[in-house]
């Protein structure tokens, strides 16, 4: 029988066995060299039905992604992308009409607890690879979210609030 539990059990498990590369990758973007005009990293999940993306984004405090252009090759500004298309939960064919009647009788209970096991999952592997020595501000979104976590100080704010 599907219970929420056993679903969130489910999307935690497959989340950890991704668990290593999402380290291995968050530690690139604390190694990196950044160029003088990014003021914070974004790091973004984008979420799709059972499947999960996450990119950094060296951003200014305008909330306008950094780039750099010059021939420093020692310098980052841009993208990274860290994990791609990673799947958190399997649905069989024959009980994908039960997964879904059982998804929209608990979607708001559901929707906050996954949120909640994402978050978690990210900052967990950003504390493992050494996220609390990076220089610059950084925070964990959601796309279209307006809550983020405030990987500096462990804490949820607005998204507007990383802008000032």
């Amino acid at each position: 029988m599907l219970t929420i539990d056993n679903y969130l059990n489910s999307v935690k498990g497959n989340l950890q066995i991704h668990s290593d590369r999402l380290i291995q990758q968050i530690r690139k973007t604390l190694d990196f060299h950044y160029y003088e005009k990014v003021d914070l990293l974004d790091y973004t999940a984008f979420i799709q039905p059972y499947e999960l993306s996450i990119m950094m984004y060296s951003m200014d405090r305008n909330a306008n992604e950094v780039f750099y252009q010059g021939n420093d090759d020692n310098l980052f500004a841009g993208s990274f992308d860290l994990i791609e298309d990673v799947e958190y939960y399997q649905i069989r064919d024959e009980k994908e009409d039960e997964f879904w009647k059982f998804y929209e009788q608990n979607d708001e209970v559901i929707s906050k607890l996954e949120t909640d096991v994402f978050i978690k999952w990210f900052k967990d592997c950003w504390n493992q690879a050494g996220g609390k020595n990076v220089k610059l501000p950084a925070y964990f979104s959601f796309h279209d979210y307006d809550n983020c976590l405030d990987l500096t100080h462990n804490k949820l704010v607005s998204d507007g609030d990383k802008w000032f």
